[in-house]
C-alpha cells in the first residue's frame, strides 16, 4: 500500500531507487532482443516444417483449453495466417520494425496459441509469454534498429538501468525456481532421472555410467546445486565466466539427452545479459569492428518521479507474481506432481515421469447402467497421452462428454476410472470412482476433494 502511495523512498532508500533510473549502456539488451527475435522465428518456421499447426489446432475436434479463457483454435486458414504474422512479428522484433507495436502483437498473439491447449504447455513457451510481455516496456529498439534510424529523436546509446535488471530477474527465475522445485524426495533420490537415463546409454564418455547409481544421484544433485547457484556465480565478475561457460554445457547435454525445443539455445544466449552492458562493444572491439556515430547518439533523459514511481510500483508487482506464483503449491495439501495444483507456471521442469491409464464411463439419468466411451472419438493420441495422469485434464474431458450428451438430447453422468503411476511407482487410483466427475466444480485454488491422495511409496528400482 506504501508503494501505491509513493512512499517509495521510505521501503527502499533513496540511492537504490535512484540507481536503478541511472543510464546504462544499451548493447546487451539490444542481443537480447535480436536473440528473442531469431530464436521465435526460428520456432515459427518449425512449427510450419513439422505440420504442427494443423497436427495441434487444426486436426483435434477437442481442445484442452484453458479457463476462464475457453479460446477456441481460429479456422484452419486463420490459424495458418496467424503463425505467418506471428513469423512477420518476429522478424520485426529481430531488426527493431515497429518494436512498440510489434511486442504488443507478439505477446498477445503467442499467449492465444498458448492458451488454446493445456496438453501443449511447456515451460519455455510460458517463458516466451513472459518475455514477449517484458520486452513490451523495454527500449530496446533505440539503438542498432530500423526504428533508431527512422525515428532518430529515439535513438540512444542508454537506457535505464532497471530495465537490463528486469530481463536478468525475468532469466533468473526459471533457473533458481527450477533449483527450488528440485528440493523434493523423488528427485533427491534419483528418480524421475535414473528412468530416463536408461534410454540415453549411447550419450558419449558418460553414457556409459547412466546405469549406475552414483552416476544418477551426481546428475540429480549437481542439477539441483546448478539451478540454485547458477544466478549468483553470474552476478560476480570473478565467477561469471567460468558460471556461463558450466551453465552453456549444461544446455548444450540438455539439448541432446531431452527433446526441449528452443528452450536450451535461448537461455544459452539469453544468459549473456549477465555480463557487463556494454559487452558486445567490448567484443566487436576486439574484431575491429565498431559502431557507427549515428549509432552512438544518446537521447537519454532522466523520468519524471510520478513515471519513477509507475516504474518502481509495477516493477514490484511483476516480481511479486513471479515470486509468489512457484510457491502457490506450498499451501496446497498432497504431492504437487500427484496432483498437480500448482504444477504449471511453477518452473517444475522434468521433475516427474508420469502414465496413467482413464477409462471414462456414462450413465444416463434413471438407468442405473454405466457405458464406457471410447476417446478416441473424441480427442487425438497425443491429446489423450498428455491427458492420463492430469486430473484438472480429465475433469475437463468429462464436462465436454457430458455436453455433447445434452446436445444429443441425454443427459448423462460422467463416472473416471483413472489410475496412474508417478516416477516408476506401482499404479494408483487417481481420482475417486463412484461419483459423477462431471457434476462437481473446479477448484480455482486449493484442493480438490475427488482427486485421491499419493499413498503408494517410491521403490528403489535398481
Amino acid at each position: 500500500m506504501n508503494i501505491l502511495k509513493g512512499d517509495l523512498n521510505e521501503i527502499w532508500g533513496k540511492e537504490k531507487i535512484k540507481n536503478l533510473f541511472e543510464p546504462v549502456d544499451i548493447s546487451s539488451i539490444v542481443v537480447f532482443r535480436i536473440v528473442f527475435g531469431a530464436i521465435m522465428l526460428w520456432e515459427v518456421t518449425r512449427y510450419f516444417r513439422y505440420n504442427w499447426i494443423y497436427r495441434y489446432w487444426v486436426e483435434p475436434e477437442f481442445n484442452f483449453s484453458y479457463g476462464p479463457f475457453n479460446f477456441q483454435p481460429l479456422p484452419e486458414q486463420y490459424m495458418y495466417g496467424l503463425w505467418y504474422v506471428l513469423g512477420v512479428l518476429a522478424a520485426f522484433i529481430l531488426i527493431g520494425f515497429l518494436y512498440r507495436i510489434s511486442t504488443v502483437l507478439f505477446f498477445i498473439l503467442f499467449s492465444y496459441t498458448f492458451l488454446l491447449e493445456q496438453a501443449r504447455y511447456l515451460n519455455h513457451f510460458y517463458l516466451v509469454v513472459i518475455i514477449s510481455f517484458v520486452l513490451i516496456f523495454l527500449p530496446a529498439h533505440r539503438n542498432f534498429s530500423i526504428d533508431s534510424l527512422i525515428f532518430k529523436r529515439i535513438r540512444s546509446v542508454l537506457i535505464p538501468n532497471w530495465s537490463l535488471w528486469l530481463v536478468r530477474f525475468t532469466i533468473a527465475i526459471p533457473y533458481f525456481f527450477g533449483g527450488v522445485a528440485k528440493i523434493n524426495p523423488d528427485w533427491l533420490r534419483g528418480y524421475p532421472l535414473s528412468n530416463w537415463l536408461l534410454s540415453d546409454m549411447d550419450f558419449p564418455i558418460i553414457g556409459q555410467f547412466f546405469d549406475q547409481r552414483w552416476m544418477v544421484l551426481f546428475m540429480s544433485y549437481s542439477g539441483l546445486l546448478l539451478d540454485l547457484l547458477i544466478v549468483p556465480a553470474l552476478l560476480f565478475k570473478r565467477t561469471r565466466l567460468a558460471g556461463f561457460i558450466i551453465i552453456s554445457l549444461f544446455h548444450l547435454m540438455n539439448d541432446q539427452l531431452f527433446s526441449i525445443g528452443i528452450f536450451p539455445w535461448f537461455m544459452m544466449l539469453a544468459t549473456t545479459v549477465f555480463f557487463a552492458p556494454d559487452w558486445p562493444k567490448k567484443l566487436f572491439s576486439k574484431f575491429g569492428l565498431q559502431p557507427t556515430r549515428k549509432l552512438e547518439t544518446n537521447n537519454y533523459t532522466s523520468p519524471r518521479p510520478i513515471v519513477r514511481k509507475v516504474v518502481i510500483s509495477g516493477l514490484v508487482l511483476f516480481a511479486a507474481v513471479q515470486i509468489l506464483m512457484p510457491f502457490r503449491h506450498l499451501f496446497i495439501p498432497g504431492n504437487v506432481h500427484w496432483t498437480e495444483e500448482g504444477h504449471r507456471y511453477a518452473w517444475h521442469m522434468k521433475l516427474r515421469g508420469k502414465s496413467g491409464i482413464t477409462r471414462f464411463y456414462i450413465e444416463e439419468e434413471g438407468s442405473g447402467e454405466r457405458i464406457q466411451i471410447r476417446t478416441d472419438g473424441f480427442m487425438e493420441d497425443w491429446q489423450a497421452s498428455k491427458m492420463d495422469g492430469k486430473p484438472y485434464m480429465i475433469w475437463e474431458f468429462a464436462q465436454h462428454i457430458q455436453k455433447e450428451f445434452r446436445l444429443m438430447g441425454s443427459n448423462v453422468k460422467v463416472y473416471v476410472d483413472a489410475w496412474a503411476s508417478l516416477n516408476g511407482r506401482a499404479y494408483q487410483q487417481l481420482i475417486a470412482p463412484n461419483f459423477d466427475i462431471a457434476a462437481v466444480p473446479k477448484p480455482w485454488f486449493g484442493n480438490a476433494d475427488w482427486i485421491l491422495p499419493l499413498t503408494t511409496p517410491l521403490e528403489n528400482q535398481r
